[in-house]
């Protein structure tokens, strides 16, 4: 399986469908399989008391720390890249503090667009997209509802998916 580019993360994109009873989430995760073409690894079903919920919902254990590393090092290497080439449009469009000090402008233009390239990896490693689907699926637990989990390789069986358990009847959230 391939790794997500920024992240490094197996699978990016989640649904969640909240059904009544275990017997329709049973369905539902069944039509999944079969209709959107996922395997059945990809599919989980979580019921009310569910012991490993939390692992359920984000099987990919070491996936947050190698999120962190992989995001980290990928987002401030395009961040440098993108100081990189401001500096080179402020000097081909001669900025005359840049054309008089092009080496303390290169440092500055590299080293702040590296910073944020970090500051836009905080915003990836949280994940904060992924929030909905585990709201969702605690307050169906508590609510004594059942959960269907998708862990989708791609945008495309993201939307099967989805499609799929919304024609089924759950109430459906996903990830970006």
């Amino acid at each position: 399986m391939s790794r997500a580019a920024v992240t490094g993360e197996v699978s990016n994109g989640k649904v969640a469908g909240v059904s009544m009873s275990r017997s329709a989430a049973r369905d539902a995760a069944s039509a999944v399989i079969t209709e959107a073409g996922l395997q059945r690894a990809q599919v989980k079903l979580i019921a009310p008391g569910e012991v490993d919920a939390d692992i359920m919902l984000e099987p990919e254990g070491e996936g947050i720390w190698r999120t962190i590393v992989v995001a980290h090092v990928r987002l401030g290497i395009v961040g440098a890249i993108v100081g990189l080439l401001a500096f080179g449009l402020l000097l081909w469009i001669r900025v005359p503090f840049v054309a008089a000090s092009p080496w303390v402008s290169v440092s500055v233009l590299v080293a702040f667009g590296a910073l944020a390239g970090l500051l836009l990896d905080g915003l990836v490693s949280l994940r904060p997209d992924h929030d909905r689907d585990i709201e969702a699926t605690r307050d169906a637990m508590d609510a004594g509802r059942t959960t269907v989990v998708v862990h989708a390789l791609s945008s495309e069986q993201r939307a099967r998916a989805a499609a799929e358990l919304k024609r089924r009847g759950a109430e459906v959230t996903q990830t970006l």
